[in-house]
This record gives structure tokens, C-alpha cells and sequence, in this order.
């Protein structure tokens, strides 16, 4: 099995890059996790893929003068490493058009509501402001339009009458730890694809699973 080479940003502690990078470890996980990015020299997650063997490099925004040198600097390093998927984990930066576009279908994403609800940040004080039942996580492919990509994994969880933003996002953190490896293996196998047809967006999947 040739196993794909993929990337994780990061922009702190990563513990949903650590999540991916146990579930990588298995022989048969159609992943192999190769390179820890940040685009914070400090960041706790770059000693944590350390630890676990993984090449880790640090581009850190603040010295490039726009974005489009910032990019550059990190498809470099992706070129170097060959990287052939990208997982956005936590990463703290919006990418470009241009970027995004380059890795149309390569690059996933997760997000901590049950998407298209709660786009963006704060989303467990938004969920209880709104007097949601239901919340959860969602793996998605990334697209320019925030939080918009077609989706590859959800999993919900109960909102409980004494929920707090704190205690829901350790709920929702536990699902996330789950699905994403789950997300990953599908795109990495080829389970799921991102294809465009007549000009629309979609997901397919080839096969059953």
C-alpha cells in the first residue's frame, strides 16, 4: 500500500494533530504523517510531533510582508517534504484563494459544529445561545468561502441543559479526536473525492464503505 504523504497545520497545542498521527501509526492507515507545520515558532504542537518522530518546521506570518510571500514559503516546504495532503488543525490563518485552490481536493479541514450551522469561531456559545439540541464536529474539503467545503464526517453530540461553552467543547473535542482520522483515511484511500462537475460543487464516493 503506498501511503500518502500529508501534512497537519497547526497554530497551538494540536490535539487533533496528535489524534491523527496515533492513527496514522497503524500499518494499514492509508496516511502517513510527515511533516508538522505552524505558522507559530511557539507553538506547543511542534514539540508534541517531536515526540513522535515527525518533521516539524515553523513559518511564522508575522516577518512576511503579505500573505502571497507567507504562502510561498509554506508550499516550499511542501514541496520539499512532498507532501500530498494537507490537514488544517487548528490553524490560525486564512488561505488564500490561490492556495486553497492549488490544493482543491488535497486539503481537509475540521471545524467544531455540525456545518453549515455555526460557521466560524465560538461556535459552542453560539450553539447555546441559539438553544441547540444537538452540536458536534464536522471534517470538511476546504474551499476559499469559509467553512464551506464539501463535507466528509460529522458526528453530533447532545447539548445537556447544564452545558457551559467549556464543558460542550470537551464533548465535541472527544468527536473530533474520532472523526478526523476517520475523514482522513477516506481521502487518503480515495473513498472520497472532491470533484467539480457542470460547475457545481460535490462529493462522491466511489465505493461503498
Amino acid at each position: 500500500m503506498i501511503r500518502k504523504r500529508t501534512s497537519i497545520f497547526i497554530s497551538g497545542r494540536g490535539s487533533n494533530m496528535s489524534a491523527l498521527i496515533e492513527a496514522a501509526r497503524r500499518p494499514d492507515f492509508p496516511a502517513e504523517i510527515v511533516l508538522a507545520l505552524s505558522n507559530r515558532p511557539d507553538a506547543a504542537g511542534l514539540a508534541t510531533a517531536k515526540n513522535y518522530g515527525v518533521a516539524t518546521a515553523a513559518v511564522d506570518h508575522k516577518i512576511y510582508a503579505g500573505r502571497e510571500e507567507f504562502e510561498r514559503s509554506l508550499q516550499i516546504l511542501l514541496d520539499i517534504h512532498r507532501i500530498e495532503l494537507i490537514c488544517l488543525a487548528g490553524f490560525k490563518r486564512i488561505l488564500s484563494p490561490s492556495f486553497v485552490e492549488r490544493w482543491r481536493g488535497r486539503m481537509i479541514n475540521i471545524h467544531p459544529s455540525l456545518l453549515p450551522e455555526f460557521r466560524g469561531l465560538d461556535t459552542h456559545r453560539r450553539a447555546l445561545e441559539a438553544g441547540a439540541k444537538i452540536h458536534g464536529c464536522t471534517v470538511h474539503f476546504v474551499e476559499p468561502e469559509l467553512d464551506a467545503g464539501p463535507i466528509i464526517v460529522q458526528q453530533a453530540v447532545p447539548v445537556l441543559a447544564e452545558d457551559t461553552p467549556e464543558s460542550l467543547a470537551a464533548r465535541v473535542l472527544e468527536k473530533e479526536h474520532e472523526i478526523y482520522p476517520q475523514a482522513l483515511a477516506l481521502v487518503a484511500s480515495g473513498r472520497a473525492k472532491f470533484e467539480r462537475a457542470r460547475q457545481d460543487r460535490r462529493m462522491t464516493f466511489p465505493q461503498q464503505f
